[in-house]
């Protein structure tokens, strides 16, 4: 009778198992009908046709009045490979993405594993650290075009102050990118800080006390342990880097315009100082592409290679 009575039970139990996954398939079915066509159709509008638009003009010799008539094909691309300030920008951009991958980080996670300790103050100094990243790109833009004046900025005065002649580092061929580095580390270390300190928060702690008790040193434990448990974080840090890096351009306008003489323009302000500015649309068109192509590339690679399991 028992035997007869669980029998039935498991014969009655299935339906109801398969009525359940029936509902819960028609639930997520009907979620994803309502909220998939707004968000496509936001995406389509806001995304898709400006790149498609951007394509399309950028076969033509237009300045962005009237309807484009003057089509010239891919003369705009060869315009802008041989342009010898698009080589400039794109070098540019490259210094970033490796002072980036080799200052910043490097710092941000040193950082990251002093103040994931808890002790007095930790938490005042994580805010302080992060506050460059909260401070909007224009505004630190003119903070630092400010500092770095050589007549009345701070950095004048320091100079000033030991007698010696202030540097005039905008102004210089030679040393205005080198300006623009320093305030790309201030300003973006922090983020990454913060993401690195969130991680080590999540870790499991027992390990670390395993590995402890062992008899392993600090720099084992970190190397062997805290290290590899924080690359799925690093290699997501490091996605942010580059394409930031590639996307540079709201710090570089306050500070240098991208001058002097196209020295510190990255790909953006380049797009903008030629193709915006003077009104040069389809010029401008040809390199805003050549720009999504590269970090549609690096994205799709990137996540191809190194963020397959994540």
């Amino acid at each position: 009778m028992t035997q007869r009575s669980g029998t039935l039970a498991m014969r009655s139990g299935a339906p109801m198992a398969m009525v359940r996954r029936r509902k819960a398939i028609d639930g997520r079915l009907s979620a994803l009908l309502l909220f998939l066509p707004p968000a496509l159709l936001l995406f389509t509008i806001f995304v898709v046709l400006p790149i498609v638009e951007a394509a399309w003009y950028s076969g033509f010799n237009w300045n962005g009045f009237g309807t484009p008539t003057k089509w010239i094909g891919l003369d705009n691309y060869w315009f802008v490979f041989d342009s010898r300030g698009f080589g400039t920008a794109f070098r540019n951009n490259l210094l970033i993405i490796a002072v980036s991958l080799v200052i910043q980080l490097p710092l941000a996670l040193s950082l990251a594993l002093i103040l994931a300790e808890r002790f007095r103050g930790s938490v005042a100094l994580r805010m302080l650290f992060f506050l460059p990243y909260v401070l909007a790109e224009i505004a630190t833009g003119l903070i630092f075009s400010f500092i770095y004046d050589g007549n009345y900025g701070l950095l004048a005065s320091i100079f000033r102050a030991f007698g010696a002649e202030a540097p005039h580092l905008l102004a210089s061929t030679q040393t205005s990118m080198l300006a623009i580095l320093i305030v790309v580390v201030w300003k973006y270390f922090g983020f990454h800080m913060m993401l690195f300190i969130a991680a080590l928060q999540g870790m499991d702690k027992n390990l670390v006390e395993a590995a402890r008790i062992d008899g392993a040193s600090r720099m084992q434990v970190l190397r062997h342990i805290v290290v590899p448990l924080l690359y799925p974080t690093i290699r997501l840090s490091i996605f942010f880097a580059v394409v930031g890096s590639l996307q540079l351009f709201d710090l570089v306008m306050p500070l240098t315009r991208g001058g002097p003489a196209d020295s510190s323009n990255t790909m953006v302000s380049f797009l903008y100082n030629n193709g915006v500015s003077r009104m040069r649309v389809g010029y401008g068109s040809a390199i805003g592409v050549i720009l999504f192509v590269i970090c549609v590339t690096f994205a799709f690679t990137y996540k191809r290679w190194f963020m397959r399991d994540e």
